[in-house]
């Protein structure tokens, strides 16, 4: 089979979706179909080259296995909805133009977030003639309307119309959690074409192993409990109520906060705490892909955080698989909802309200006083880690395109 994968983020790009796109597509090539992948040149999140790349017209590399086809966008950080919006716009068109340019595929497959993404490969599919497959990442524009992003206007009307639209040109939708599934259903997108296939792991990648002492002596980390919050600094996860669980946290020299990964919101956070001597949090830089597992090693908790709003208790992060490969205890402050369903159901870990620092600090200071519930919630998110492979996950996402193929003949 012939795949053709257009998603603004791919590696050497770390963030969820470049990750998911990535490793399937590994597995797809291994088992012996042909995959293309239109993208960016790598700028994720910061805006800024990734070395040894330039933003031109096109691009091809091969990356294991994977054809890679980069176009030239407006470059713009993960913030400001003006520039991002811009750079979301510019990769539409470049990604469809490429997507005509290139061999023509069996099927073509486009991933929100970001949503302008899937326009690109509704059009590419219908000037082709080629079945498109909509892989929902994310509810765009509720999700931004849910940050504070954008507001209920008739912007936002003409967008969730687009949305509709897509939802409905499209001939199959695979979407990253049930509750995006009864979303649309809702709304009136009919159930038969929207197949849930949700997030994985890299269980090659991600596995336990003892804390890397040489990284945990870099950054003062030795004999510490560390909280540690890996992933996206943006306005999703409402990041400064975990400073204020800190700050509650101060009087207990044994408890540190680990943050590690870039966003809009990183150096608001960083100056919080800074201005308020919030000196038990530690901020490390992005750091690449292959670095990731040390980086978890350094972890006693992994904090999966959520912004206190309906939107996101539909969401299901996918730090929480790497967390379980990592046979790492998970504490999540979320909205009930996908995510906490997950953690309770493989009793991987606790859950506190979404935005409560006080509910926060309590959670934490619970599981770094007791060791036999740690040691328990560690086997059980090793035990179920596999039932979340990646290659799980590709598997299923396959048997969508043969599907849909097969319906098509």
């Amino acid at each position: 089979m012939k795949i053709q994968f257009i998603s603004e983020n791919f590696p050497p790009e770390s963030n969820a979706a470049a990750s998911r796109v990535y490793e399937r597509a590994c597995y797809w090539v291994k088992w012996g179909h042909q995959v293309t992948v239109i993208t960016s040149a790598p700028n994720f999140p910061e805006g800024k080259l990734f070395p040894g790349y330039k933003n031109d017209w096109k691009q091809f590399e091969i990356m294991s296995g994977i054809k890679v086809v980069r176009v030239k966008t407006y470059i713009a950080a993960n913030e400001g909805i003006a520039h991002r919006t811009f750079d979301f716009l510019s990769f539409m068109v470049t990604g469809f133009f490429a997507a005509l340019k290139d061999e023509r595929p069996d099927i073509i497959v486009a991933t929100s977030p970001q949503f302008f993404t899937t326009v690109a490969g509704w059009a590419a599919g219908a000037l082709r003639n080629v079945p498109f497959i909509f892989e929902l990442g994310d509810l765009w524009p509720a999700s931004i309307e849910a940050v504070g992003v954008m507001k209920k206007n008739i912007a936002f009307k003409l967008i969730e119309k687009l949305e509709l639209f897509l939802y409905r040109r499209s001939t199959q939708i695979t979407a990253l959690s049930p509750s995006f599934k009864e979303n649309l259903v809702k709304r009136g997108i009919d159930k038969n074409k929207i197949t849930v296939v949700i997030n994985g792991v890299d269980l090659a990648r991600y596995k336990p192993q003892a804390r890397n002492l040489n990284l945990s002596k870099e950054w003062g980390l030795d004999k510490k409990f560390v909280i540690g919050y890996i992933g996206t600094h943006g306005m999703a996860h409402a990041l400064c109520n975990v400073l204020n669980a800190a700050e509650i946290l101060k009087y207990n020299d044994t408890i540190r906060f680990l943050f590690v990964g870039a966003g809009a919101e990183r150096s608001k956070l960083m100056e919080h705490a800074e201005k308020n001597k919030i000196d038990n949090v530690i901020f490390m830089p992005r750091q690449p892909k292959k670095r990731m597992p040390a980086i978890w090693s350094l972890c006693d908790v992994a904090l999966v955080h959520l912004k206190n709003s309906p939107v996101f208790s539909e969401v299901i992060p996918s730090k929480i698989f790497e967390a379980q490969a990592m046979g790492l205890p998970i504490l999540l402050a979320a909205p009930e909802g996908e995510a906490s369903r997950i953690i309770m159901n493989d009793k991987s870990g606790i859950h506190v309200p979404a935005e409560d620092p006080k509910a926060l600090a309590s959670g934490i200071n619970k599981l770094a006083s007791n060791k036999s519930a740690l040691k328990t919630f560690a086997t059980a998110a090793l035990r179920t880690a596999p039932t979340h492979s990646r290659e799980t996950q590709a598997y299923e996402m396959l048997t969508v395109l043969k599907e849909t193929l097969r319906a098509r003949a």
